[in-house]
């Protein structure tokens, strides 16, 4: 190995758009659906860029009929003059050079959502063929590339249009070669993200149509955030009609935020800037956060309804039930790590405190009788927080839980290493004695639970905190709960819900999943809860038996065998019901289970699910079963 041959000859040098092609994942993030959609964004942001200058009012997306996809603006058009660096039409420049645009520098854009300034050339890149239009000057312009961004057009002039007319319409194919997975654009994920933008730039004008079946949104929100607010509460009851708004600019930095407090339990706050979501936060979060703890505090004071000897209500106190947008648009934003998932610029903190509190403070002066609202709820928090604070002292850890069966219900691996480790709930004491029996008890854990937990999703936490059966969740998990959650005491890396395959066991399975997603949100996000799949069929012929877990599954393997096979078909009965041994083969067995890794790819989308089907209004989830009772597949009667 010492002799192996290595010099100058084995350092690769890729050039142009080779290194995008060669490891797409830097640039988009992955070659799946959700990469491919990102090129959309990319070509989309661009038509932003111009909205946020001022320059843009409408954006078409089409989804062609051949899987491509097209997108016009009616924004200044891209540049088409020759580029002094590069020698070639700044369109081909765009398209062709990566880190070549108008985000650089401040001179093209004060504020931009396409940060990398890579996106038009990576998405020609990634394409079969790409075709650029410019409307400029009275001209028609039009280039094309092929094969991964080579220029097999020129720019040339095709044509004239009227002095009035710009913009830019590009229309490309994605290149099945790299997005192996899928082609096929989701109009569904299209139309979420659209509204998203439409909400975030107010009063632009964005078009979607899918030429494939004939569909078409238009979105256009002249109240911006303020309606992006009523849209997510529109399955809550709000407790004051009308919807706080903020908007001002400091040093260039634009905040805009709108809230509206409902009669729920959990805090519901987006932030995002130049209109790319910040899940993780940051200065603008903070600072917003900051000054709506302290203007609720004083203003509670001020008129008597804080007693002068009554703790601060704190920030979680404050923000109980809150629905909150918070738009920052920055000019040169800092993110910490790759995934633009936090804001870092510490001055838009300042900023973002400064321009809040002084709008909101006049919103609580102006609507006395809202604002009374608003304190009494942070208060009626604040006494179940103390509540809380008591029964969580419950959960805490007495000595660890180096002992099996945990008050009786843990029965524990003997495994300390939580990388191998995983923790099985189960519902019902039979399942779960067949689930000792037949686990791994090396690394595997087996928690039983009685039937249907608590519907967290309509309870405070001193009320889930009462609850045994969380209690003891929490307790096994490690992590802690609410501000004391840490994620690095996590003591299985897999945790495994496992119900019976019915109406029953799927209705478990969601109030387990609503719990974790209000209250351990990080396992989700980073990939620690599951979904076993018992099977639904077992098929015997002769002395083979194939378990299956679900008709699709049934009928492929069927499929398979030679035409004069007998076999019989069982329908599997539930967890409770099988033995031990049919538990770990068809289950628990790591070499032979199928597992459901619960994913969370939009958390707002995410968020209005769990509060339409689990929240307090009755007439959405009506109305949602009434529009797809005939989309059901599977029921069982």
């Amino acid at each position: 190995m010492n002799n192996e041959h290595y010099d100058a000859s084995d350092i690769q040098v890729l050039e142009g758009l080779e290194a995008v092609r060669k490891r797409p994942g830097m640039y988009i993030g992955s070659t799946s659906e959700k990469g491919l959609h990102h090129l959309v964004w990319e070509i989309v942001d661009n038509a932003i860029d111009e909205a946020l200058a001022g320059y843009c009012d409408d954006i078409e997306i089409t989804v062609n009929k051949d899987g491509s996809v097209t997108v016009k603006d009616d924004g200044r058009g891209i540049p088409v003059e020759i580029h002094p660096k590069t020698g070639i039409s700044t369109v081909e420049t765009v398209y062709t050079v990566l880190h070549a645009g108008g985000k650089f520098g401040g001179g093209g854009y004060k504020v931009s959502g396409g940060l990398h300034g890579v996106g038009a050339s990576v998405v020609n890149a990634l394409s079969k063929w790409v075709e650029v239009t410019v409307y400029k000057e009275g001209k028609v312009n039009y280039i094309k590339f092929a094969n991964g961004g080579h220029t097999v057009q020129p720019l040339k002039v095709i044509g004239e249009c009227s002095l009035d007319r710009t913009g830019t319409t590009v229309t490309f194919m994605p290149d099945e070669s790299i997005f192996r997975e899928t082609t096929t654009f989701n109009y569904d994920i299209l139309k979420t993200r659209v509204r998203e933008l439409a909400f975030l730039n107010k009063g632009l004008r964005i078009i979607l149509m899918d030429d494939r079946t004939n569909q078409k949104d238009v979105f256009v929100y002249e109240g911006g955030i303020k309606e992006f607010v009523a849209y997510v509460n529109k399955n809550r009851s709000p407790i004051h009609q009308d919807i706080a708004y903020v908007e001002g600019i400091e040093n260039d930095i634009s905040i805009e935020v709108a809230l509206q407090y409902n009669d729920g339990y959990n805090a519901t706050v987006y932030s995002f800037v130049n209109n790319i979501i910040t899940p993780e936060g940051g200065t603008h979060e903070d600072g917003v956060k900051l000054a709506l703890t302290r203007i609720i505090n004083n203003y509670a004071k001020n008129n008597k309804i804080l007693k002068e000897n009554d703790d601060p209500l704190s920030g979680d106190d404050v923000r109980e039930g809150i629905t909150m947008i918070i738009s920052a648009k920055v000019p040169e934003p800092q993110f910490e790590g790759q995934t633009k998932t936090k804001l870092g610029n510490s001055e838009v903190r300042k900023v973002a405190a400064s321009i809040f509190a002084k709008s909101f403070e006049r919103f609580l002066m102006e609507h006395p009788n809202d604002a009374k609202l608003i304190v009494e709820k942070a208060m009626t928090a604040a006494r179940a927080r103390i509540a809380a604070r008591r029964a969580r002292e419950l959960t805490r850890r007495k000595g660890g839980l180096e002992v099996t069966n945990f008050w009786g219900k843990l029965t524990d691996c003997s495994s300390k290493d939580a990388t191998i480790s995983e923790m099985f709930i189960v519902e019902g004491d039979s399942a779960a004695g067949s689930a000792k029996m037949g686990r791994d008890p090396i690394t595997q854990a087996i928690l039983p639970i009685r039937g249907k937990i608590l519907n967290v999703e309509k309870a405070r936490l001193d009320k889930v905190l009462a609850n045994e059966e969380i209690r003891t969740m929490i307790t096994a998990l490690g992590t802690g709960i609410g501000e004391e959650f840490d994620i690095s005491k996590l003591r299985y890396y897999k945790i495994i819900i496992m119900t019976d395959a019915d109406v029953d066991g799927a209705h478990i399975r969601t109030l387990l999943l609503t719990l974790f997603y209000r209250y351990f949100r990080p396992l989700i996000e980073e990939g620690h809860i599951y979904a076993a799949q018992p099977p639904l069929y077992s098929i015997k012929h002769g002395k083979n038996i194939k378990y299956v877990i679900d008709e699709n599954e049934r009928d492929s393997y069927l499929a398979t065998l030679p035409e004069n096979t007998k076999y019989e078909i069982g329908r599997m009965k539930g967890l409770g019901e099988m033995n031990p041994e049919e538990l770990r083969e068809t289950t628990m067995g790591i070499e032979l289970r199928t597992l459901k890794q619960i994913k969370m790819e939009d958390a707002i989308q995410a968020d209005e699910i769990f509060q339409l089907l689990m929240g307090e209004e009755v007439e959405p989830r009506r109305k949602f079963i009434e529009d797809n009772a005939l989309n059901v597949l599977n029921l069982d009667v």
